[in-house]
């Protein structure tokens, strides 16, 4: 055991501290030590009024190393990298919190360079500019990590170099306003975009980062995926919406074409046939713009996240004004097709040429469909948790 070959200096209980040192912690028994060691140096050093909080959720022996440590130990059931954080705040006292992995891939002795920052911003992060050999897989650090930076900073407009660093030091003030939720890895771009989301100052600073000790726990496609796809979530509009609205503009657009019989391409006329490209743009786009407000919805309910613009579509468009507009377009499709069948009727069941009107209705009923379900849909994820 690793424990044996350390020095484990006892650490006198702090009733009021300023700073806590909050360490996630999952089977992590051979790098543990030698991180409370560091951070207890980094306290002793610069004569810091801190705890340290061990929240862990270990089958190992690390529990038993925090503890004879005599470091707080938050102990729990709960797997994932948000729920370890989350646990951890429940118990952590100090009013500026130090957030690093257990893992020994920080040197908690950079710590002072981003807490030299932190009176002037609610938010420091450890950007790691510096990456030792063997520390980060070749893919990670050259697709991954910039690849989900980027997209980070592109849909929210946060200047962040690293959105997925574990070395963080944030005023506890700025956590309480960020409402964080999420339990898993997606946990380090959430609390990014809920804090550029609140206005709350942010800061980088560059550190190391090193190999760590023992087994990772990291999935690279699983949580890669996680990340992306929380920031999408948080991110409807360019998901859902802008490619929703495009398809459906370009299928209304090209059926009023076909329909009128204005469609000319190299003077070869088209006929009704790419009408049915034209529905399926129209139907799909539509959907797609409904998705994005369910997903703007389910963030607004259950995420904390706040839109002025979604707030004025809940007073003005309600279920029962979605619902008539609905009807309407439904009974418009309809009868459509009841003039063909009378038609079909009265001309003694004989052939018809009814193709683009059978289309049209087609595409009338499908969105008057979407637009009923959708509203009942929106009205229930409309309530909000209490």
């Amino acid at each position: 055991m690793l424990i044996f070959l350390v020095n484990k200096p006892q650490m006198t209980s702090v009733t009021n501290p300023k700073y806590s040192f909050i360490l996630p912690c999952q089977n992590e028994e051979d790098a543990l030590p030698y991180c409370l060691k560091k951070i207890k140096t980094v306290i002793s050093k610069h004569n810091l009024d801190a705890e340290i909080v061990v929240s862990d959720s270990s089958t190992d022996k690390s529990p038993e190393i925090a503890l004879e440590f005599g470091v707080v130990l938050a102990k729990h059931d709960k797997s994932g990298y948000g729920n370890a954080y989350l646990e951890g705040f429940k118990v952590a006292k100090g009013e500026i919190f130090i957030l690093g992995d257990a893992d020994d891939t920080y040197d908690f002795g950079e710590v002072p360079n981003l807490l030299k920052y932190i009176n002037d911003y609610d938010l420091v992060l450890g950007e790691r500019k510096y990456i030792h050999n063997g520390a980060m897989p070749f893919i990670n650090k050259y697709l991954g990590n910039p690849f989900l930076s980027w997209v980070l900073r592109f849909l929210f407009h946060i200047k962040v170099k690293d959105c997925h660093t574990g070395m963080r030091v944030i005023k506890k003030i700025a956590l309480e306003k960020l409402n964080l939720k999420t339990t898993g890895m997606e946990f380090a771009s959430e609390m990014i975009i809920q804090a550029g989301k609140k206005h709350l100052s942010i800061k980088e600073v560059p550190i190391n980062y090193y190999p760590r000790k023992g087994e990772t726990k990291l999935r690279r496609l699983p949580d890669g995926w996680r990340h992306l796809r929380f920031m999408f979530l948080y991110s409807p509009l360019y998901l859902f919406f802008i490619p929703g609205i495009i398809l459906f503009i370009l299928g209304i657009f090209s059926m009023l074409i076909f329909y009128l019989d204005l469609s000319y391409i190299l003077g070869i006329k088209l006929y009704y046939h790419p009408m049915f490209l034209s529905s399926l743009s129209t139907v799909a786009g539509f959907q797609l713009v409904i998705f994005s407000i369910f997903a703007k919805t389910y963030a607004i309910t259950h995420l904390g996240e706040e839109s002025k613009f979604m707030n004025f579509i809940y007073r003005h468009i309600t279920i029962e004004k979605a619902g008539f507009f609905g009807l309407i377009v439904l009974v418009i499709g309809i009868w459509i097709y009841v003039k063909i069948f009378v038609d079909w009727i009265s001309s003694g069941f004989g052939n018809m040429n009814e193709i683009k009107n059978s289309i049209l209705a087609l595409t009338l009923i499908l969105l008057s469909i979407q637009t009923i379900s959708g509203a009942f849909m929106l009205s229930i994820l409309g309530i909000k948790e209490k």
